[in-house]
């Protein structure tokens, strides 16, 4: 088999990127297991929307953050019958300075980031090899896999962390033909960050090149497009998708809402 099957997991799939991108997959012939924290409602309507498109959609129950984590992959691979594709989307973060962070919030935000994707990486790929066949892991880290956040540093330290964990992976999954790559998103209007999708391409954003923040299938697309067989010989990189955002480090602003572009 010179391809892996077209059965794909999409973890954090009741809303946002991971609807998106399960959507997307769907689109071009995937069936999707679908895993959902607490928004069953959503992770509902994904799976009708799969289903729309004429594939399957199977649904679990998945905290990220439980040391159980990867079971939920073998769950989801019995129902689809097998594995070809991985993304792990769900995530979460927090707001609090180093001097205010607890333990306690610190060790959440690290096993939902970071040794959730682990356990599950680790259970897809296990049934990959034993498929023989080839596979796509896609992690959805951040921009902050790359660059540091104020009142962000567990996040940051979990996306970077998972990020080098996508290397490594990248490195030892070779032999096996199973490629390992990371889509690194900036500012995507979601639920998560408080705004409509469709304010994507409304809500300025003076310090981003393009101006804005992304759609969620945006992100999408370029998943699907590291899942696809064009992406044969993708492995161990990371997509960054964020408008040009990360370009601008060395542009300060003064706070008036100054566009640097005009000057």
């Amino acid at each position: 088999m010179t391809h892996h099957p077209r059965l794909a997991i999409v973890t954090g799939a009741d809303s946002g990127i991971g609807r998106a991108t399960a959507e997307l997959l769907a689109t071009e012939g995937y069936d999707v297991g679908l895993t959902c924290h607490q928004d069953t409602e959503g992770a509902r309507e994904t799976a009708a929307a799969i289903e729309q498109r004429g594939q399957r959609a199977f649904v679990e129950p998945f905290d990220a953050s439980d040391a159980d984590a990867g079971a939920v992959v073998d769950r989801l691979v019995a129902q689809l019958g097998g594995l070809g594709v991985l993304v792990n989307v769900a995530g979460t973060g927090h707001s609090s300075r180093v001097l205010d962070t607890d333990l306690e919030t610190w060790r959440h935000v690290l096993a939902t980031d970071l040794d959730g994707p682990f356990l599950t990486c680790r259970a897809a790929a296990r049934h990959m090899v034993e498929g023989g066949h080839p596979g796509r892991i896609v992690n959805v880290t951040s921009v902050h896999e790359h660059l540091p956040r104020l009142g962000a540093a567990a996040y940051c330290a979990a996306k970077a962390g998972l990020g080098a964990l996508t290397e490594v992976l990248a490195l030892e999954l070779g032999e096996h033909g199973i490629t390992v790559n990371s889509v690194a998103p900036g500012e995507i209007s979601t639920e998560m960050t408080g705004m409509d999708t469709e304010d994507a391409y409304h809500e300025e954003r003076p310090g981003n090149p393009l101006g804005r923040p992304g759609h969620v299938n945006e992100v999408a697309s370029v998943i699907a497009f590291l899942a696809s067989p064009r992406a044969a010989y993708v492995t161990g990189s990371s997509y960054v998708v964020d408008g040009g955002l990360s370009l601008m480090a060395a542009h300060g602003h003064d706070g008036a809402g100054s566009d640097w572009r005009r000057t």
